[in-house]
């Protein structure tokens, strides 16, 4: 009977359009609703003509009644309005006893209407909408079925029977479909739910699509980079064609869709200089218009990020006026763009927490973490609001059965002054133990950590309850990794690995499981698996060398942009494959027709990078030293996070360093002499307790304290641990007290009037020594292997004048080294023997 209903309605459905067409044209009660212009005068013709209402009477008017309210601004609308309407129950009785009569598309357009019009999902209507939709689903026309995919995720159906069957559908006729707008839509719905392969051919139609449809219109390229994000997938021409839309329709964006776009970004890693700028100005010129809590309030949240202290002072004046008719929702979004920015406007801060702790009863767990979270972080000080936003989190963790949740509320639990671990934590992490994926074992491990370090148990013994605890978890992780048997997933959960429980405990077992698994080692993963490499500061050669295999063997796909990520921990943990220079000299063939399409802060950071490795390709260093490409990458750095703002002019002044003495040749000026002096002023150098020891030795080996110089700051702003001269008869020269900046006969320095550059001049056969203590940073994580930035360090001090002798951290405290004569004489062996 099923079978024949179908095949009834695919009949039937087209002749019926064609004869409500026909009928429209002699229907009175149609003409009146189509001449409706408000909600009141819909109902006052559905009630008058009650008797006469057939199913496309029905189906205009709840069409209407959503039109009408969409076209009003969010605080504006009137959904409850009409829902609670006698005359709306009426449409709703009527739809419901026609149900059978409806065409397909008229199914799902009055699903969808009342859906949007707040009527609920168990409600019958809507219950017996979905029945007749998924009794028709494979008759569906593709607009129909996208439609009624978005309907089902507005019910939580995203991974229903009903949604797996649409999503084959999909699979089947994906190639069909000529809408760009129907295969977003379905892309978005469906996105639980796709294999890699669906993944893929979606990516490939949505790229033919956004071609063919130009780019007059932005919520399409908007959902598609919706679904990647959903999917974690980076595929990055894809992002670029879709950054372009953004940008061509960016007058047209307001503040909600800016917001939603930059999130997604976040969330993808994708960082578009262009699209920010153009996005901070065109926030800048809705300020005056978002006076309403809800555009404000998006507002707030995209520009606050961006904009320079003065905007955001603005913006705080404003929020703050604005602050007591902010909903719960929109608060929690101020507060947690008050954390991102670091605000420190108190009245602000206390005024957002006393509105949020009147509304506490209505926030989600996530959300009360999320709220915990944001004012720890702004240093809210109000003991009651902490105490019960402590014991919400306490009720809702008892509850609790999902390992993303109870993992979010013990990681904020922990961050709360409490000196002991509760027992319900305990039980919690017991029951979801068995689900957890690494990442969440790692931050149960950080929270256990944390409270032991506050537990005065814990000050002469380790309490048993912290010690099995922590057991458990070293052998779920253990297990979890020796079960390992799919890449991508793996370096899913190891993406935000960080921490001491990882490093002493699984870091050995993470690289045994990356061997294991090199041979599903592709050019698409390469990127995610060389950034956790490098972040690891781990060396493991064979999986190196098997990447820069893959590398050169698939350079021809991967983006130009994912060189970085995939040069990075060669040049970082300072290793060469066997083919090195082939290597290094594919990657940069594969980039360097791409100059002007990097990101400016990605160029610099690759430069630097290829600088370490002391490779300095010469397209690439004139593109970045070029005016226009520095005045590019000013205006970006107005809009990137203040850390990363710095960190990217940090990178730029090593890189100018590094290329004014290793390539004189290109004529780079030194133009970081103000910025390192703001930065030594800003700095203080700390003395470890090995430093002064070794500086006590080295006075004492040299013959007095004169003779040896302690944090010594060279040209170039290096800051050299200990500096010495000798002589060319290898005798120790002293310093003369007490203006250390002049040394007797055999060393003397000169000032320039306009520079800070020191620059030395040595008597005929003296050397200056420079003495560097090497810790643990900068060694690999396994090895005594020297790390790249260390190389390329000593590879400047070299070109300053310095005999460089470095001290590993390793030798200075081992076993040989633990009497003062022998700490001694090894000094005596590095500085007049090695250097001889």
């Amino acid at each position: 009977m099923a079978m024949f209903r179908l095949l009834a309605v695919r009949s039937c459905s087209k002749p019926a359009r064609q004869l409500h067409s026909w009928l429209a044209n002699q229907d009175q009660v149609l003409e009146l609703l189509r001449v409706c212009s408000v909600e009141d005068q819909v109902f006052d013709v559905v009630s008058k003509n009650k008797t006469k209402l057939s199913i496309s009477h029905v189906a205009y008017a709840l069409d209407l009644l959503w039109k009408f309210q969409k076209e009003k601004p969010q605080i504006l609308r009137t959904v409850e309005f009409i829902r609670s309407h006698p005359q709306f129950i009426t449409l709703r009785v009527l739809a419901e006893n026609k149900i059978t009569l409806m065409d397909d598309m008229t199914v799902v357009d009055v699903l969808y209407n009342v859906l949007r019009l707040n009527v609920e999902p168990h409600d019958t209507l809507v219950q017996q909408l979905v029945a007749e939709a998924w009794l028709r689903l494979h008759s569906l026309q593709m607009p129909a079925l996208s439609k009624f995919a978005i309907c089902l995720n507005d019910q939580h159906l995203q991974h229903s029977p009903l949604m797996g069957q649409i999503t084959e559908i999909l699979s089947q006729k994906v190639d069909t479909i000529q809408d760009v707008r129907v295969l977003s839509t379905l892309m978005i719905s469906v996105s639980a739910l796709v294999s890699p392969q669906l993944r893929d051919a979606l990516v490939k139609r949505a790229d033919t699509l956004l071609d063919a449809s130009g780019s007059s219109q932005f919520n399409s390229p908007r959902r598609v980079v919706q679904f990647l994000r959903n999917v974690k997938h980076i595929c990055r021409p894809l992002l670029e064609k879709c950054n372009s839309i953004f940008l061509h329709n960016v007058s047209h964006l307001d503040a909600e869709n800016i917001s939603i776009i930059l999130g997604l970004y976040q969330s993808l890693q994708f960082n578009n200089s262009d699209f920010r700028l153009a996005a901070k100005q065109r926030l800048i010129k809705l300020v005056d218009c978002c006076t309403d809590p809800v555009s404000f309030t998006k507002l707030f949240a995209a520009l606050g990020p961006m904009a320079k202290q003065e905007a955001r002072e603005g913006l705080e004046s404003a929020a703050l006026l604005l602050a007591d008719k902010l909903n719960g929702q929109q608060v929690l979004a101020v507060a947690e763009t008050l954390e991102e920015i670091q605000s420190k406007n108190l009245q602000l801060i206390n005024k957002i927490g006393s509105i949020i702790f009147k509304n506490l009863d209505m926030y989600t767990p996530m959300e009360v973490a999320r709220i915990t979270q944001a004012l720890i972080c702004l240093h809210y000080q109000n003991p009651e609001m902490f105490t019960k936003l402590r014991n919400i989190m306490m009720c809702h963790l008892q509850v609790s059965v999902f390992p993303y949740e109870v993992t979010t509320l013990i990681r904020v639990l922990s961050l709360l002054p409490c000196s002991r671990l509760d027992e319900t934590v305990i039980s919690r992490v017991d029951a979801v133990l068995s689900q957890c994926n690494l990442s969440d074992l790692n931050t149960f491990t950080m929270a256990i950590a944390k409270w032991m370090r506050n537990d005065p148990s814990c000050r002469h013994s380790t309490p048993s309850v912290y010690v099995r605890l922590l057991q458990t978890l070293n052998c779920c992780g253990l297990e979890r990794l020796r079960k390992a048997d799919h890449l991508d997933l793996l370096l899913e959960e190891l993406k935000y690995m960080s921490g001491e429980w990882f490093e002493e405990m699984l870091l050995e077992e993470t690289m045994a499981a990356l061997q294991r698994l090199l041979w599903q080692v592709s050019w698409t993963n390469v990127p995610e698996l060389t950034l956790f490499l490098t972040k690891t500061n781990y060396l493991c050669m064979p999986v190196l060398d098997h990447i820069a295999a893959v590398v050169m063997e698939n350079i021809h796909k991967m983006h130009y942009s994912a060189t970085y990520a995939t040069l990075l921990p060669f040049t970082m943990l300072n290793y060469d494959p066997p083919s090195g220079d082939e290597f290094f000299n594919t990657c940069i063939q594969h980039f360097s027709p791409h100059l002007s399409s990097f990101d400016p802060h990605l160029l610099v950071l690759l430069a630097y990078s290829l600088a370490v490795a002391n490779c300095f390709p010469e397209a690439l260093i004139r593109e970045i030293f070029s005016v226009d490409f520095l005045t590019k990458l000013d205006c970006q750095l107005e809009t990137l996070p203040d850390a990363l703002n710095m960190r990217i002019r940090l990178r730029l002044m090593e890189l100018n360093r590094a290329v004014c003495l290793e390539c004189p040749e290109f004529q780079v000026p030194w133009f970081h002499e103000r910025y390192c002096q703001q930065l030594q002023r800003k700095g203080t150098i700390s003395i470890s307790p090995v430093q002064q020891q070794i500086h006590k030795m080295l006075g004492e080996l040299l013959g007095g304290m004169n003779y040896v110089r302690m944090a010594v700051l060279t040209p170039y702003f290096y800051t050299v641990d200990f500096e010495c001269v000798l002589d060319r008869h290898q005798w120790p020269v002293p310093y003369v007290e007490p203006n250390d900046l002049h040394i007797m006969e055999e060393w003397k320095v000169q000032w320039e009037s306009d520079s800070l550059v020191k620059k030395c001049e040595l008597s005929l056969g003296a050397q200056c020594i420079a003495v560097d203590f090497l810790d643990s940073k900068s060694f690999c994580k396994n090895s005594h292997h020297v790390k790249g930035e260390v190389m390329m360090r000593k590879r400047h001090l070299e070109i300053l004048g310095y005999s460089v002798i470095q001290v590993p951290h390793f030798e200075w405290n081992s076993m040989e080294l633990s009497t003062k004569d022998a700490w001694k004489d090894y000094l005596r062996k590095k500085i007049f023997t090695e250097l001889s």
